[in-house]
Formats: C-alpha cells, sequence, structure tokens
C-alpha cells in the first residue's frame, strides 16, 4: 500500500466516514460466563435425596410402630375376653357340683329326678361350647399342674404316685385350669414318711395324712 493510501485511510476515520472495526470477546469467552453453576443444584439435590430417605425411614418406622400397636391391642383384648369369660365359667362350678351330687342322692321322686338330670344335660351342652371340660384324674398318675394332693396314704394295688380317689372334681377351660382336682394319692406301702414313728400311735396316724 502506497503512503498515500494510509493517509487517506486515515483521514476517513478521523471524519467518521469510516469506523474502526469494534473488538468482540470470542464466543468460547461468552460460552463460559453464561453457563449456570452446577455446584448449587447439585448442593440441592442431595439435600432433597437425603431428606426423602430419612423420611421414608420414618415413614417404615411408624408402620412398624403401629403394627405392633395393632397386634398388642389385639392380644390385650383376647386376654381381657378370655379372663371375662374364664371368670363366668368359673362362678358356675360350684353350681355343677350341687346339680351332681343332687343327682347322686336315692330318691324315689323319678319325675324330680328326670328334671335335674335335664338341667345337667344343658348346661354341661351350653357351657361345653365355651371349651369347659371336666377332671377326674382317678387311675392316673397325680399331676402337681392339675391336682391338689389332700392325702397320701398307702392303698394296696396302687403304685405309688397314683391318684387313687378324687373328692372334687377339677375343671379347665381348653387349655387354662379352672379349678384343681382335690385327690388321695398313694404312697409306697414299705417306706414310712419322713418324721412318721409309731403306726399306731395317734400322731403318727395323723401324720400319715398330708394336707397341701
Amino acid at each position: 500500500m502506497m503512503p498515500h493510501d494510509d493517509a487517506k485511510k486515515s483521514a476517513r476515520i478521523e471524519s467518521g466516514a469510516e469506523s474502526p472495526t469494534p473488538v468482540t470477546e470470542s464466543s468460547d469467552e461468552i460460552g463460559l460466563e453464561a453457563l449456570p453453576d452446577d455446584s448449587a443444584g447439585a448442593d440441592e439435590t442431595d439435600a432433597l435425596r437425603r431428606e426423602r430417605d430419612f423420611l421414608a425411614d420414618q415413614l417404615l418406622r411408624k408402620r412398624a410402630e403401629f403394627e405392633n400397636y395393632r397386634k398388642r391391642t389385639a392380644r390385650e383384648r383376647e386376654q381381657l375376653a378370655s379372663d371375662a369369660q374364664a371368670d363366668l365359667l368359673a362362678g358356675l362350678l360350684d353350681t355343677l357340683d350341687n346339680l351332681e351330687q343332687a343327682l347322686r342322692a336315692e330318691t324315689t321322686d323319678e319325675s324330680l329326678r328326670s328334671g335335674l338330670e335335664l338341667i345337667h344335660r344343658d348346661l354341661w351342652s351350653y357351657l361345653g361350647k365355651f371349651g369347659l371340660v371336666a377332671h377326674d384324674p382317678t387311675g392316673r398318675p397325680f399331676n402337681p399342674l392339675t391336682d391338689q394332693a389332700m392325702l397320701h396314704e398307702p392303698f394296696p394295688g396302687y403304685d405309688e404316685g397314683i391318684v387313687v380317689e378324687c373328692f372334687r372334681k377339677g375343671y379347665l377351660l381348653r387349655d387354662r385350669l379352672l379349678r384343681p382336682a382335690l385327690v388321695k394319692v398313694a404312697r409306697n406301702t414299705t417306706e414310712a414318711p419322713e418324721g412318721e414313728t409309731d403306726a399306731s400311735d395317734d400322731d403318727a396316724q395323723a401324720s400319715k395324712n398330708v394336707i397341701y
């Protein structure tokens, strides 16, 4: 380019006929500055995720607690109902004893006996629906869980610990003992109980009858 061309160009710039080319930022620089800050969004996402996990864990805990509460209250209701039923039936045991004693009594009044038998049969039919069972252990080994020994005596023909007589029947409501049976239990005829002396002595004879 000739010197006079440079001078003309300079003159045009000064007069405003030609303005200098503006300096612009590169597209790379603009893109870097315009991108949002991802670190803040990541922190917020992590916080929400932790909160979600915490709430899910709390929900599972509350659900388990409620399930345990439901089962516990159901058991308590069943136990209360069972206790109330047992108390009601236990109050009828003396009535059963009296009916059976009346049936064992000798009478010439057949209508009276028939009436007692009918009442006894109907009452037992009703109570049996609830699972009430009479317990007479005569001839079986003594069971301390269901029997109450009133006497221990030698009894020919019976082994040690066998119930030889039932003074009063026991009763069970399903697997629950309402009343133990009062029984006499055979003991060994060759061995005297500890502390027993002369069998002919009144004190020694009384010591044979052990009352529990």
